[in-house]
């Protein structure tokens, strides 16, 4: 089954809206979070687990994969979805943000970059081609170009030259691509420079990906000029095309992309944040090691079905996590990953009943 995205309304009072992504490997209702499985797996769940909390697609990670255990050896074994038993969709990204975080063991050029395992220190090389070459041997459904992540601070010249580094890329990453029925999104640099994300944008969306995805931010720059890019760049995109914000996952941020009109997110948040402690309700975030949890009987949050909420304590969550159980990761990342699902859930019927301009207001008085 081809990749195909059908725009199924709209709220009147913002930007925010729904979709569908169908791909082989089943729908994505959007706007959609997508936990990150960056090894092959989302970190302490099974599939089972993530169906359960109502996880739709979920991200692997193209340079992890690709050192370990490599991209051909996952291909012998079936695909990416038959080796983890996912049977839903998966977007893998490049590897462009991985190598970005490697400055010290990374030389950048025109045909790529050469980098330094942080496994064992072996050498490697991942151009463009590469790039589509692995995510086609791993048969996600959606395949990111390779693109450099601008770091924050950069000056505008030194952001000009990465801007047009991934847009050579994005070119060379849509001849290279063969599977039909893979999708490629191009991804939009420029860093914090308006008038360079504007370019970008007006130059990656002739070449006809299958989608587009905000690159480069969360990477250090203040809220409101995350925001600020958000906002100028959505209406560049197609309308007819999904949209991705890379990277961005904290509540209120997943809330203010989706009233700019943006369908897909990711970020290790939740699941980094449960194993270490932090948990999320609809009242407050909970620091479960913290000795106030200590004698209390209630769930997590009285308005959560998840599994965790419904048979475990806050105080039995503190004995786990404070004697450094390996169920103490199970149970809370359960939580925060069923959190983000509801929070997602709670959006597309807040955007179908056209109300979302209000919800989003009382979601975020509720934030503080």
């Amino acid at each position: 089954m081809p990749f195909s995205f059908e725009l199924t309304g709209k709220d009147l009072s913002t930007r925010a809206r729904l979709g569908k992504i169908s791909t082989a490997h089943g729908t994505v209702d959007t706007p959609a979070f997508m936990p990150v499985g960056t090894q092959g797996t989302v970190k302490s769940l099974r599939p089972e687990d993530l169906l359960q909390c109502g996880a739709q697609m979920i991200l692997g990670n193209t340079y992890h994969l690709y050192l370990r255990p490599g991209h051909e050896t996952i291909r012998r074994l079936g695909g990416l979805h038959a080796f983890m038993g996912w049977p839903g969709p998966i977007l893998t990204d490049s590897g462009g943000f991985q190598v970005y975080s490697l400055a010290a063991l990374r030389k950048i050029g025109p045909e790529g970059v050469m980098f330094r395992s942080h496994i064992d220190g072996s050498k490697h090389f991942l151009s463009p081609q590469k790039a589509v070459e692995i995510q086609e041997a791993l048969g996600s459904d959606i395949m990111m170009c390779l693109d450099e992540c601008t770091p924050y601070p950069a000056t505008f010249e030194q952001t000009k030259a990465s801007m047009a580094l991934t847009l050579q890329w994005a070119k060379a990453c849509r001849q290279a691509k063969i599977n039909p029925h893979q999708a490629l999104f191009g991804i939009v640099q420029g860093g914090t420079y308006p008038d360079l994300r504007r370019q970008a944008a007006e130059e990656m969306v002739p070449l006809g990906f299958d989608g587009y995805a905000i690159g480069g931010v969360s990477v250090g720059e203040p809220q409101d000029m995350m925001y600020a890019i958000t906002d100028e760049i959505a209406p560049l995109l197609p309308e007819e095309k999904p949209r991705y914000l890379m990277g961005v996952g904290m509540p209120e941020d997943i809330v203010y992309g989706v009233s700019r009109g943006i369908d897909l997110f990711d970020c290790v948040i939740p699941t980094r944040s449960a194993r270490h402690g932090l948990l999320f309700t609809n009242s407050e975030k909970i620091v479960i090691k913290n000795a106030r949890w200590r004698e209390d009987h209630s769930p997590l949050d009285e308005t959560c079905d998840c599994y965790t909420c419904k048979h475990y304590s806050r105080a039995y969550l503190r004995h786990l996590y404070v004697a450094g159980e390996i169920l103490a990761m199970i149970l809370n990342t359960i939580h925060n990953i069923r959190h983000y699902m509801r929070l997602m859930e709670n959006i597309r019927a807040a955007v179908r009943e056209n109300r979302f301009g209000e919800w989003k207001k009382d979601f975020l008085n509720k934030q503080g």
